[in-house]
């Protein structure tokens, strides 16, 4: 567990920062304070503390305290409840990475609370410190800087998976079939991208559900800039439909391919096999020991050579004709 972070603005301005947490209930006394708190990793007990001071649902605490939870909003009487992840795709070893941001939104504080430092805040404080005059939207603009960051980072995401699948898609036109270690790391690389929209689906349904006007959960001037987050991850989701479409492509594909570049070798087989079998044929049948025309004469001889060169000579000539060899 990490030590908290905490700001409060007052009246749009940013007044401190890294007070203890123990001193959030006195600040939200005074009038036009708004409160930021980060916990990362936090105990149950230190959780807890919190949520009896700001009043949290209790199965919103239970959910900020588990694992693995979908993006989703939900609505409680005091605050909301909104869970998200910020996912990093790393192509060598063909892994995404799921980093979980839940937060607790309330009229005037924001607390947010990760598992493990994998996920920085310093994109979003950094974020937030861009746009000072967004800052007297209180909690609204501190929650779309944080969707902001995530969201872009979904963009930084699809783009690794274009360029892989780019490159995956120049290599099996390749004489060179892909190899069994890169047909493994093309396999968790479509794993990565099925969870990847697992992810990416579910969020824009929260982004949408904090924009319901009934639950006042964003200030009205900024909605343009929370309709901006939802028609990222809208075009987000659609382009990783359209990816899964283009993975499957490449697997149809890649099978074709794969059974075109074997008949090619069976033609290939076949030909040489059928030319073969001439002579094969033909000295089998001269080397009986029973008398046949020409037996023991020279231009039986000469006859089944040149019956060998003729027929198999023949046969070469309509296969490389036909393109089998």
């Amino acid at each position: 567990m990490s030590t908290p972070q905490t700001r409060l603005y007052r009246d749009g301005l940013l007044e401190t920062a890294g007070f203890p947490v123990s001193e959030v209930s006195d600040h939200l006394i005074e009038d036009g304070t708004v409160i930021w708190v980060d916990l990362c990793g936090p105990s149950i007990e230190q959780l807890h503390d919190l949520a009896d001071e700001l009043g949290f649902h209790e199965l919103a605490v239970e959910d900020a305290l588990s694992s693995h939870q979908r993006p989703k909003v939900d609505h409680y009487t005091s605050h909301l409840f909104f869970a998200s992840h910020a996912v990093t795709v790393d192509r060598d070893s063909a892994r995404l990475s799921e980093m979980e941001i839940d937060a607790f939104i309330g009229d005037r504080w924001l607390i947010t609370v990760r598992k493990d430092e994998q996920f920085s805040m310093e994109p979003v404080v950094e974020r937030w410190d861009r746009s000072p005059d967004l800052a007297k939207y209180g909690v609204s603009f501190l929650l779309y800087g944080l969707l902001d960051v995530v969201v872009d980072g979904y963009f930084e995401a699809l783009e690794q998976f274009d360029e892989y699948y780019d490159q995956i898609s120049e290599g099996i036109f390749s004489d060179q079939p892909l190899d069994p270690a890169q047909q493994k790391d093309w396999f968790r690389m479509r794993q990565a991208l099925v969870r990847f929209h697992r992810l990416a689906v579910p969020m824009r349904e929260a982004v949408s559900g904090l924009m319901r006007r009934e639950h006042s959960a964003v200030a009205e001037d900024m909605y343009p800039y929370f309709q901006d987050i939802y028609d990222h991850v809208l075009r987000v989701s659609e382009s990783t439909d359209a990816l899964r479409d283009l993975v499957s492509t490449i697997v149809e594909t890649n099978l074709s391919l794969r059974d075109f570049r074997q008949n090619q070798v069976m033609k290939k087989v076949t030909s040489w096999a059928a030319i073969i079998a001439v002579p094969t044929l033909i000295t089998g049948f001269y080397g009986m020991n029973v008398p046949y025309p020409g037996f023991a004469t020279h231009h039986g001889y000469y006859f089944s050579v040149i019956a060998m060169l003729v027929i198999s000579g023949t046969l070469f000539g309509v296969f490389r004709r036909k393109g089998w060899l």
